[in-house]
């Protein structure tokens, strides 16, 4: 078959297949012009999932008669003063346009600022008509209808409509969040109205379309090292999420999705949350333009950075602050959830119907014997013994088997450890029960559940601890201090292993081999392209060396950071601290509980344990009351 020249329109369509992909990348391009245009107020209606009609009108600077054509003209661009190494708009290439025009019928209607009147273009089959004078107010509408109906391969890959529209609301809520000072509505046959209102504050915005719960279960980020600052919210580790949808990530004020910074946001929750949840976040990225390539897809969703390295550690290195500085904070949603089941089984529970038979002298007359059911009812005769029990203080010699506390609640039978003793208040109509110190925020134990379960009392209410999965965090860090704080010990082998890599995986680890020995592996070249291995770190025990240097070599390559046996040593001392912490079932004393308190109250990350459980719940004085109908 001959070489031929393809026409205009074919060659449109294929490069429509890269900017266009469905109808949520129309929403893209159409509202970063509208941002880049200067605009307050953007209104994006659709129909049909968008493949009927996308509209996105907005109060922007408007387009001038004279450059309507060339605005729907492939390459045609008035973001480029500055060349490709500065670029401080969102659309910059100069193809949206055109590549929607080419795969529908456009209609763009503009009033520039200081104009008369408006005008408009339409482009149908390829075919530019205009411009020709029209009604419009300021600013920009762009009318896109019956998307890929001149390219029906394309229209048979897309969605449902609702998947379709369920698309274009992510892409404006992404956008949104990176522009707090616009106002963004959303309406349409296909869905109901949605608007996010012009923030004062980023907080305020990301409380809009996160949510309200995710800024009460975040920590602020606010770091930066040579010239790259980050900045934004991240979700507890507690407060995850089963896939990665609400992880929003910018750069320069342009949403991405990028590898790299997934990678990176991943490794900075990497020991305080299970391996099949997803943190919860918005960080922002600013640097310097010519410090990352935007121009790497015409979806712009990718970007590369001068040094990935830098990026990274940044990333990862405030997470881990943030977190140890953070101190201790329990998820809402575990008291939420708490309160949830607890509401549940209340209303499951109905006791069993009892006779009133009438008033005894003393008060009410205690139920015959013959009203009791034992199969039916939870309740039982209450007999003097065991009042005579409750009234008499328990001492510890004579608690009952299993029990690892009394069960009176005297303050001289519970000391708090390393600290002023919390007295009992006098008891009065107005007066609260027992005040517990400031100092202590897991306040004092006053009982064991089950044998692994922890009732603490503090100054708000109640904190409910897992013994086990405190413990564990607390020897974890521990273990992690001791192994980090000093070059690992290593284990030489008798006969170095000869691994097999590429010439470029093998310059790479040749590079790397300096901080590789502090964690106890020990790389030298062999040949162009191959490795000898002379020691492994001990504390890996038996290991399969050629996996691990093929892995390191892989992430040398992807990311430039070699933190792969880094985290298989912290895996290791995350077995051994699973292994030899508090086991449940296990009876504590009270010294022991309110000394694991403390401990948790002193050491970073100790509010979920290493596979990313929550250690403690917390229900304050205000929920328990509404359990009982109080408030």
């Amino acid at each position: 078959m001959p070489i031929v020249q393809l026409d205009e329109q074919l060659i449109d369509q294929i490069a429509a297949g890269e900017v266009v992909e469905r109808p949520a990348s129309v929403v893209k391009e159409l509202v970063e012009n509208a941002i880049d245009a200067g605009a307050t107020r953007i209104e994006i209606a659709t129909a049909g999932g968008g493949k009927t009609l996308l509209r996105v009108t907005d109060d922007g600077c408007g387009i001038p008669r004279d450059e309507l054509r060339l605005a729907v003209r492939r390459h045609c661009t008035s973001k480029l003063a500055a060349g490709l190494d500065g670029i401080a708009t969102l659309g910059f290439r100069g193809e949206a346009l055109p590549s929607i025009g080419s795969v529908a019928r456009l209609l763009l209607r503009s009033r520039a600022e200081g104009a008369s009147e408006a005008h408009e273009v339409e482009i149908r089959d390829g075919e530019c008509d205009g411009p020709r004078p029209t009604a419009l107010s300021r600013g920009t509408v762009v009318e896109v209808r019956d998307l890929f109906q001149s390219v029906p391969a394309r229209l048979k890959f897309l969605k449902s409509d609702r998947a379709e529209t369920s698309a274009i609301t992510d892409v404006v809520r992404r956008l949104a969040l990176a522009e707090p000072e616009i106002r963004f509505e959303l309406s349409g046959p296909d869905r109901s109205t949605t608007v996010f209102e012009s923030a004062r504050t980023m907080g305020e915005r990301i409380g809009q379309i996160v949510s309200e719960e995710f800024a009460e279960n975040a920590i602020t980020l606010d770091a930066e090292r040579e010239e790259v600052r980050l900045s934004g919210l991240a979700g507890l580790p507690t407060f995850s999420r089963g896939n990665s949808l609400q992880q929003y990530l910018f750069v320069n004020g342009r949403p991405v999705r990028d590898k790299m910074l997934v990678s990176a946001l991943r490794g900075g929750y990497a020991d305080v949350m299970a391996k099949d949840r997803h943190p919860v976040a918005v960080l922002f990225l600013t640097l310097d333009p010519t410090l990352v390539d935007v121009n790497v897809h015409p979806a712009k969703a990718d970007v590369r950075f001068r040094d990935p390295g830098l990026v990274r550690g940044l990333i990862v290195g405030a997470l881990r602050q943030a977190f140890a500085e953070s101190g201790l904070r329990a998820s809402s949603e575990g008291t939420a959830g708490l309160m949830a089941r607890m509401r549940a089984n209340a209303e499951s529970v109905q006791p069993a119907p009892r006779r009133f038979d009438g008033f005894a002298p003393g008060g009410f007359s205690a139920p015959r014997q013959a009203d009791y059911d034992p199969g039916a009812s939870p309740f039982r005769p209450f007999s003097p013994s065991a009042t005579e029990t409750l009234e008499r203080p328990a001492q510890e010699d004579t608690a009952p088997t299993g029990l690892s506390a009394p069960s009176g609640f005297d303050e001289d039978l519970h000391p708090v450890p390393d600290g002023p003793p919390m007295r009992m208040a006098p008891t009065g109509p107005q007066q609260p029960v027992r005040k517990a110190a400031e100092d202590y925020p897991l306040g004092a134990a006053r009982a064991q559940l089950h044998g692994n379960y922890i009732v603490a009392e503090t100054d708000k209410g109640l904190v409910l601890v897992d013994q086990h999965a405190a413990h564990e965090r607390l020897v974890y860090e521990a273990l992690k201090t001791a192994i980090h704080g000093r070059a690992l010990p290593s284990q030489g082998l008798l006969i170095p292993e000869i691994i097999d890599l590429t010439e470029d995986d093998a310059e790479r680890l040749a590079e790397h081999a300096e901080s590789l020995e502090q964690l106890g592996l020990t790389v030298e070249r062999f040949g162009p392209a191959a490795v000898a291995v002379r020691a492994t770190p001990a504390i890996l025990g038996q290991t399969d060396i050629a996996r691990l240097v093929r892995d390191l070599a892989d992430e040398l390559a992807e990311f430039g950071t070699a933190d792969t046996v880094s985290s298989r040593i912290d895996h290791v001392a995350a077995t051994i601290a699973c292994h030899g912490s508090v086991r449940s079932g296990r009876a504590l004393k009270l010294d022991e509980m309110n000394a694991l308190l403390r401990e948790m109250e002193r050491t970073p990350g100790a509010g979920q344990c290493n596979h990313g459980r929550p250690t403690f719940i917390e229900l304050g004085l205000a929920d328990i009351e509404k359990l009982f109908g109080r408030r």
